[in-house]
């Protein structure tokens, strides 16, 4: 009977007359791929009435949740001053965010959530998208949210700062953040971005700047306008990959953008940043950078050099923050070659002196392969 000879064998041994030839196998290197597409529903109306808010959810059906924005709309009347951001966040079921004990809440998100809030101002015109960036990665297979809180703001013309870190050996892939609750209608998130727990940047006080790279953790601000309560909250959440995943050859790069303005009341602006490859070039699979996430703020300025102020007014908010082209229009869903990211700031009812939009896009790269 003829002796079956196995692949592996055949590849490692060569018979010769009189000799046995071994031929050394090297490991076979696998091409690691990263690849996103953003989801989402479309817009959810409202809130409709002051003092309130209401949720929406964006929803991976491949892939994991590496990140997600909003996008407010405030109908006919762009300068609709009572429509805010009231929040951004990854959620275990697609209707609540995790706020209970602080730490590692969460693995393998598949949903996002965002919030939309009204102050005094409202209109049945309002409402809320959300968008869920969903990676799928034969590298990166698995993923876990840390969150931290803090209480606050409570006082007028406030503002609050949280930082969530990630686990050390992990990388930061986005981010979120929070304020509760709604009813207090000056009440806002200003700012999320990706920072560094280290001193050169006050321990997330400061933001990443433009060309950075590993960034370990994401900031939240709540800021207040006139408004008080004593139970008021802001959330920070960082989405990481998950402790057993191998992140040597793993790099995240943060792209930045700030602008001044906008400072007249009533009035808007976007700022857009993009990874180096916006143009669709996918020929050097080594160069390659994806959008996994972004960040956006209305600030005081110079974010990546001091602490963290917020902007001149306590009523300029945040209308957007969302995966976008390169002109900051928001993508449709499916989508899945968006390389930017877009910050939409408005100024509320009162002028905003000393005020700038801010926007981060934080882009991945796998080396060309690793071992297995």
């Amino acid at each position: 009977m003829k002796k079956s000879i196995s692949r592996k064998s055949a590849l490692a041994k060569i018979l010769i007359p009189g000799a046995l030839l071994v031929v050394a196998v090297p490991e076979i290197a696998y091409a690691d791929t990263a690849n996103v597409t953003v989801t989402t529903p479309g817009p959810t109306m409202g809130p409709a009435t002051p003092f309130t808010g209401v949720s929406a959810h964006a929803d991976c059906g491949r892939g994991l949740v590496s990140g997600g924005g909003v996008d407010q709309n405030t109908g006919s009347d762009r300068a609709g001053n009572g429509n805010h951001v009231m929040g951004i966040a990854p959620s275990r079921d697609g209707v609540s965010e995790y706020t209970g004990s602080t730490g590692v809440v969460g693995t393998d998100v598949t949903h996002w959530l965002a919030f939309g809030g009204s102050g005094s101002n409202s209109s049945p015109e309002f409402s809320t998208t959300p968008y869920a960036v969903c990676l799928s990665s034969n590298r990166i297979r698995h993923t876990q949210v840390v969150m931290n809180k803090i209480a606050g703001p409570s006082v007028g013309q406030t503002a609050k700062t949280v930082v969530a870190t990630c686990p050390a050996g992990t990388v930061l892939l986005g981010g979120g953040a929070r304020t509760t609750p709604a009813s207090v209608g000056s009440l806002k998130p200003i700012a999320g971005f990706p920072s560094f727990d280290d001193a050169a940047h006050d321990f997330g006080q400061k933001a990443a700047g433009d060309g950075e790279t590993n960034p370990d953790s994401w900031t939240a601000v709540g800021g207040i306008g006139g408004g008080r309560d004593s139970d008021n909250t802001t959330y920070a959440y960082a989405i990481c990959s998950g402790n057993d995943v191998n992140v040597r050859g793993i790099t995240t790069t943060v792209h930045f953008r700030e602008l001044s303005g906008p400072t007249t009341a009533g009035t808007s602006q976007r700022a857009t940043a993009g990874c180096a490859d916006e143009a669709g070039d996918r020929s050097n699979a080594r160069e390659h950078q994806v959008l996994v996430s972004g960040g956006a703020a209305a600030s005081g300025g110079n974010v990546t050099t001091t602490d963290f102020t917020k902007a001149g007014s306590g009523g300029t908010h945040l209308i957007g923050s969302f995966p976008s082209d390169s002109a900051g229009s928001p993508v449709s869903d499916g989508t899945s070659t968006a390389a930017s990211w877009t910050a939409d700031v408005h100024v509320g009812g009162s002028p905003s002196p000393n005020t700038y939009s801010d926007v981060w896009a934080l882009c991945l790269n796998l080396d060309h392969g690793h071992e297995e």
